[in-house]
């Protein structure tokens, strides 16, 4: 049910005030309200299936029914903060420290992370093969003034989109002027749509690794991954449940159950093992089980030194109590 969560949520909300008495309304919204839980969530999450996977395993095991709602990061966000959905899984840490820092968001875990890549033609006119991100881009840009090729934005505050701002802001362009040059595009899209333009114009863009793998196996694109790995790719995703101080209607509970399965061990482990069935690798790394364990210590490091807030991934006025899922 996890693709049509809004409009099962209203569906159901509308059913069962049809059912029952005024008096026994409140009664069975509780109930309802307890057995489900609304996600905003990433595309790329959303597009690669990962979501579909892990939804499966946690339903066989809890009486609670997942409902994601796929949009980019900072509309995500938005959601939550208008208590419209129970918790968010997103990928832009800054935006995160300001949703628990706002008082909207409690118990932040780190769940997984892969990285990004620049994709483009496989002629690579910009040839930007193998350079490190900042200088691809500065090659993109002059092969794009040049009127050799065109690069596709997201353009939808995404956290790839906020991701790429970095990238571009590193590598000492302004934003402002790029997205006045004709060889930039702005999509406004989801990272699958904004991969489907990107192809269309033989163009360049950046994508989550997982969504780029998964549409090129699936013969949607014949675009490359021409520049990964590395640090300055780094892309971490995060649980975060909304207070339900501030929005009582919030299915606390049923959050701090999803996160926990997240960084469980049969979580994390779906999560590692999704994709290589199908793409000869994973789509996604379990983050919480590195952390813990430390068993890449570089790669660790990265993790902290990007995405956590304080010294920790969710300072401890922000963990509600629930500190068994800091220990």
């Amino acid at each position: 049910m996890g693709r049509f969560g809004v409009l099962g949520k209203i569906f159901t909300l509308v059913a069962a005030v049809a059912i029952v008495s005024v008096g026994g309304t409140a009664y069975y919204m509780q109930v309802l309200s307890s057995n489900r839980l609304i996600i905003s969530t990433t595309t790329s999450l959303f597009d690669t299936g990962v979501l579909d996977k892990i939804e499966r395993h946690f339903e066989d095991t809890h009486s609670i029914d997942l409902n994601f709602l796929s949009v980019g990061t900072g509309l995500a966000i938005k959601f939550a903060e208008r208590g419209d959905v129970d918790m968010i899984l997103v990928h832009a840490p800054t935006k995160e420290f300001a949703f628990l820092e706002g008082g909207y968001g409690l118990c932040r875990k780190i769940v997984a992370y892969n990285f990004f890549t620049i994709v483009g033609p496989e002629a690579d006119p910009a040839e930007i093969a193998d350079v490190s991100p900042e200088e691809a881009l500065t090659r993109i840009a002059n092969a794009g003034r040049s009127g050799e090729t065109t690069w596709v934005s997201r353009g939808d505050d995404s956290g790839t989109h906020i991701k790429e701002k970095g990238l571009w802001n590193n590598a000492g362009f302004d934003l402002t002027t790029l997205q006045g040059e004709s060889w930039y595009i702005e999509a406004g899209a989801g990272m699958g749509e904004t991969l489907l333009i990107t192809e269309e114009h033989s163009a360049y863009t950046l994508a989550d690794m997982g969504t780029y793998l998964k549409y090129f196996n699936d013969n949607l694109i014949t675009l490359r991954s021409l520049v990964t790995q590395g640090q300055p790719l780094l892309n971490v995703y995060s649980a975060i449940a909304v207070n339900r101080t501030l929005h009582s209607n919030a299915n606390f509970d049923g959050a701090i159950a999803f996160i926990k399965f997240l960084v469980s061990e049969e979580g994390q482990q779906v999560i590692n093992d999704y994709g290589q069935d199908l793409y000869g690798q994973g789509l996604f790394f379990p983050a919480a089980r590195l952390l813990e364990e430390n068993t890449n210590s570089t790669l660790a490091q990265w993790i902290q030194e990007f995405a956590f807030l304080n010294g920790c991934e969710c300072p401890p006025e922000y963990q509600n109590g629930q500190f068994q899922l800091y220990s």
